[in-house]
């Protein structure tokens, strides 16, 4: 048995899976907003209590986080969650459960989750994105997660949305929490979207609103996600161009949204360098559970580190 946890902006899921890959317990808890000791202390207490649920103690743990822990430093950097940012959260979550943790991108582990047994199950060459609270990507080659020098191997949401479109007024695009303007980050996230749809009609929805009245037809909804759209079309083709996929696979709130699927690769060709794009786009086999499992895959005994 394994214990595997994502840590997401709004909420921490934990799970204890078996040696079949099976679910035998799970636990969701809201996210301590911006208190770094409280993130810690909710972990670690949702570890003991998914230990006692089985009646077992000191098992392997996987914590799936945003962001990434700096070869350098060892502190955690890059996360929209900016209380852990400069923080040892390896070190200090290790002192609190009082035993070893492996750790990894949040998009990582929905990578390794999906290329194990998921939508991208044998696929050689595997991009998995997040589209949630942020938006993160990750890479797994071979069914094995790809880190890199840096760690940031697959962090797409921080480069720039390409092939910008003045008609949309897509320059210089709204600040992003790293301070830089326009990042993917800031127009695929759920809050982009709603953003978005604020601008172009003033009216103030939830991503989740916007989508169900574009289900129903309404015009301005209608407009919002095919922009949505365009600009996850355009950042996917930059993807593909660079890594090649055979299949990219899609987690988080906005994945749930099933046009994206038809729509988007309908799109993409316009920007791909190829004559023809044979790359699949899937929705998490797994759903909102295959980070947390991802996670689980994290420990010893696996073939998910690199």
């Amino acid at each position: 048995m394994r214990i595997g946890v994502d840590l997401g902006g709004t909420k921490i899921e934990g799970i204890v899976m078996d040696e079949r890959s099976r679910l035998v317990v799970r636990e969701r808890v809201a996210t301590p907003q911006g208190d770094y000791r409280e993130t810690l202390e909710a972990i670690a207490g949702m570890v003991r209590r998914l230990e006692a649920g089985v009646g077992r103690q000191g098992l392997p743990v996987g914590v799936g986080h945003p962001g990434a822990i700096s070869p350098s430093t060892g502190l955690l950097k890059n996360s929209n969650s900016t209380c852990l940012n400069g923080r040892p959260f390896q070190q200090d979550l290790e002192a609190v459960l009082g035993h070893e943790v492996y750790l990894a991108n949040d998009a990582d582990c929905l990578a390794v989750s999906e290329a194990r047994d998921g939508a991208a199950a044998g696929a050689a060459n595997v991009f998995a994105v997040i589209l949630g609270t942020g938006v993160g990507g990750g890479i797994a080659i071979g069914g094995r997660l790809l880190r890199g020098p840096n760690a940031i191997a697959g962090e797409w949401g921080h480069n720039p949305l390409p092939w910008i479109r003045p008609e949309w007024e897509e320059l210089p695009g709204a600040e992003c929490w790293c301070r830089r303007h326009g990042c993917i980050e800031t127009w695929l996230s759920g809050a982009g979207l709603a953003r978005d749809h604020e601008h172009a009609t003033a009216a103030r929805l939830s991503g989740e609103a916007i989508v169900q009245r574009a289900e129903a037809g309404e015009e301005r909804a209608v407009a919002t996600l095919f922009r949505y759209e365009d600009r996850l079309a355009r950042a996917l083709a930059h993807v593909i161009n660079l890594l090649d996929p055979d299949v990219i696979v899609l987690g988080g709130g906005v994945s749930r949204v099933e046009r994206l699927y038809r729509t988007v690769p309908a799109l993409w060709d316009q920007w791909v360098f190829s004559d023809r794009v044979d790359t699949k786009l899937v929705p998490a086999l797994h759903g909102d559970s295959s980070g947390v499992r991802g996670a689980a895959f994290l420990g010893p005994g696996t073939q998910s580190r690199c």
